[in-house]
C-alpha cells in the first residue's frame, strides 16, 4: 500500500492506494475501522453492492453500520436520489459523529459526499472508489454534488473526505468501457501538468488496457499526486484548479444535451478534449502535430474523439453558457499549450469558438 496526503490544514486527509484495503489484518484492525470510529452508513449502488458491500461491512468489524443501495448510473444523480440517502441516514440514527462511506464510482461518491456535506450541516465521509475515473479524479478534492436537467453538477458543495481508499483490485471487475472512460481523466493530467507522464501513457497504454496491476497502480498514484498538488494550491477553484476541467466544458454540454448516462463522463471529456485541442490550434497555441498526438492517444484508449452526430453549435453554446465556469458572463475555457501545459482563458473570441463548434458538428 502507498499513502499520499492532501495537505489542507485541519481538512488534510490520506489517499491510500493498494489492494485488499477493505480487509482486516491479523490484529483484527482495518483501514476502515481506523477512519470510521462510530456509526456508519455505506452508500453504494446495485452494481457494486453484490461485489463489495459484504467485504466493506466485514471490514468495519464492530462498528455499527447500515447501508443503502441506489440505482446505478448518471441518470439517477439528482436531488430525488439524495433524499433516499438522507432518509437512510435518519433511519439508521446516524448523528453528527457518524460517517458515510461512498462505495462505488463517481456518481455514488458525488452524491454521498453531498449528503455528508448537507446532513446535520456536515458529517464525515470516506471515499471507497471502485472505478478508475473515481480513483484518479472524482474521489479526490472534495467536489460533491448532483445534476440538474439544465446543467451538470450545478447543485453541490465543497466537502473534503476523511480519507480515500483506492483499492485497485476493484478495477478487475470494471467493464472495459468504464476503464477507458477513466483513462480520459488520466490522460488529462499529462496534458495539463506532466509531459513525462503523458509520454509514459503513450508507451504503457496497452498495459493499462490489459489491467496490468503495476501500470494501473502507477497511473492511479501519479494522477492523485498531480491532483493533490493542484487542490492544495487552490482548493475552491479560484485559479489553477480550473485546469482540471480540460475538455469538461464541451464534455458537460454533451452529457446534458444527450441525457445524463447516455454518454459516460469520460467519453464526453475525451471528445471535449479533442475540441479543446482544435480550439488551441485555431488560437495559434499548438501545432497540428500536437493535435494529432493527443487525438491519437485518446483514440487508442478506446475513447470517442468527436461529439455525437446530433450536436449543433447552438446546443453546445446553450449548455456551455450555463456552465459553472462562467464568471461575470465570461465563459472560461481551458486551452492546451505544449504537452504538460495549459491555461485558463476568458478571452477566447466567439468567432474562434464558433469555428471549432461548426467544425466538429459538421463532421460528427
Amino acid at each position: 500500500m502507498q499513502t499520499l496526503t492532501i495537505d489542507l490544514g485541519e481538512r488534510s486527509y490520506p489517499i491510500h492506494i493498494g489492494t485488499d484495503l477493505y480487509g482486516r489484518g491479523a490484529d483484527g484492525t482495518s483501514l476502515l475501522s481506523r477512519h470510521v470510529p462510530r456509526r456508519a452508513l455505506v452508500v453504494t449502488d446495485e452494481t457494486v453492492a453484490p461485489l463489495y458491500l459484504d467485504r466493506v461491512l466485514a471490514g468495519l468489524g464492530n462498528t455499527p453500520a447500515g447501508h443503502v443501495i441506489l440505482p446505478d448510473g448518471e441518470s439517477h444523480k439528482h436531488l430525488g436520489t439524495m433524499e433516499t440517502i438522507i432518509e437512510a441516514l435518519l433511519r439508521e440514527n446516524v448523528d453528527r459523529g457518524g460517517t458515510i462511506l461512498a462505495l462505488g464510482g463517481g456518481v455514488v461518491g458525488d452524491m454521498a459526499g453531498f449528503a455528508a456535506a448537507s446532513y446535520q450541516r456536515g458529517i464525515d465521509f470516506v471515499q471507497l472508489p471502485t472505478t478508475l475515473l473515481a480513483q484518479v479524479d472524482s474521489s479526490v478534492g472534495g467536489k460533491t454534488g448532483v445534476n440538474h436537467a439544465l446543467g451538470k453538477n450545478m447543485i453541490g458543495a465543497f466537502h473534503q473526505p476523511r480519507a480515500v481508499l483506492a483499492d485497485v483490485a476493484t478495477l478487475d471487475t470494471l467493464p472495459d468501457r468504464q476503464l477507458s472512460a477513466g483513462l480520459a481523466e488520466v490522460i488529462k493530467y499529462g496534458f495539463i501538468v506532466d509531459a513525462d507522464f503523458f509520454a509514459w501513457l503513450e508507451i504503457h497504454l496497452e498495459a493499462l488496457l490489459a489491467r496490468d496491476r503495476d501500470a494501473i497502480g502507477y497511473a492511479v498514484r501519479r494522477s492523485c499526486e498531480i491532483k493533490a498538488a493542484i487542490v492544495e494550491e487552490d482548493e475552491r477553484e479560484h485559479g489553477r484548479r480550473a485546469l482540471l476541467n480540460l475538455g469538461h466544458t464541451f464534455g458537460h454540454a454533451i452529457e446534458a444535451a444527450q441525457g445524463y448516462g447516455t454518454w459516460l463522463h469520460g467519453d464526453a471529456v475525451a471528445a471535449g478534449t479533442v475540441m479543446a485541442l482544435d480550439l488551441a490550434h485555431r488560437l495559434g497555441e499548438i501545432d497540428t502535430a500536437l493535435v494529432e498526438r493527443g487525438t491519437r492517444l485518446l483514440s487508442r484508449a478506446g475513447l470517442p474523439v468527436r461529439p455525437p452526430a446530433d450536436m449543433t453549435p447552438e446546443r453546445f453554446l446553450g449548455f456551455m453558457q450555463r456552465d459553472k465556469k462562467v464568471s461575470d458572463g465570461q465563459l472560461r475555457l481551458i486551452v492546451p499549450g505544449a504537452i504538460g501545459g495549459a491555461a485558463v482563458r476568458d478571452d477566447v473570441p466567439m468567432a474562434v469558438l464558433q469555428a471549432t463548434l461548426e467544425h466538429f458538428c459538421a463532421s460528427a
